[in-house]
């Protein structure tokens, strides 16, 4: 059993509860999206097969990543097979660009985050989620974990301000999404008893939430700053 199918076995409620972090994600997307003008030039920088473009029909969206991240993604309809680290465009085209759990994944962050700086507009916007405590992935293209100090640390050098840093979840929603990474590793017969065993628990964790006040254990953070 993997958390892909549990999450498949799950209704929406159910899901955005116990995927969090994924709901967050989905969140700031589509909050990023709505504050946009119609026929807004974004860029989703490490777009992947472009699970986020479907926010952006009224927009000018441009899906661009290397294409080396999972064998088992289907990267056909990007628009830019590219190095985030070196992007084909010009100074300041786009108004907003998104970088989703994608800045683990390069190995220059600084220089990515100054590329993403150089083709926004003055004003232009970036949604950027980073992982904190999470599994390696996407193997051998995984590099970093990132603090709020660190991401904060690149995002200025960048040349980025307007900086928000929001830990998504903490100490209670870290250890209950851990209980259900837990179900990989049984199989067969195990199966049942390993989901009575850790499920329950997974689902009444998160209502302690308001117990961590500094969330220092977090799966991630929301990230957004603009282009000065």
């Amino acid at each position: 059993m993997t958390l892909p199918s549990v999450q498949r076995a799950m209704p929406e409620w159910l899901r955005r509860y116990v995927l969090h972090f994924e709901a967050a994600i989905e969140d700031a997307v589509a909050a990023c999206a709505q504050s946009l003008a119609p026929g807004a030039r974004v860029l989703d920088a490490g777009a992947g097969e472009g699970r986020y473009k479907r926010w952006f029909v009224r927009h000018r969206y441009i899906g661009a990543d290397l294409a080396i991240g999972d064998p088992a993604w289907s990267y056909a309809g990007l628009d830019v097979i590219t190095d985030l680290e070196r992007l084909p465009f010009r100074d300041a085209v786009f108004d907003a660009a998104l970088n989703i759990v994608t800045l683990e994944h390069v190995r220059e962050p600084a220089r990515v985050l100054s590329e993403l700086h150089r083709t926004l507009v003055p004003g232009g916007s970036l949604l950027l989620i980073v992982p904190q405590e999470w599994e390696v992935h996407q193997q051998p293209h995984d590099y970093y974990r990132y603090t709020r100090f660190g991401v904060a640390h690149l995002l200025e050098c960048a040349g980025f301000t307007d900086l928000s840093i929001r830990p998504v979840g903490g100490y209670f929603r870290l250890l209950a999404r851990r209980l259900l990474n837990g179900l990989q590793f049984f199989r067969g017969p195990l199966v049942v008893p390993a989901a009575v065993l850790l499920v329950p628990p997974a689902l009444v964790l998160p209502l302690f939430e308001r117990l961590d006040r500094t969330r220092s254990f977090t799966l991630g953070y929301v990230c957004t700053a603009r282009r000065s």
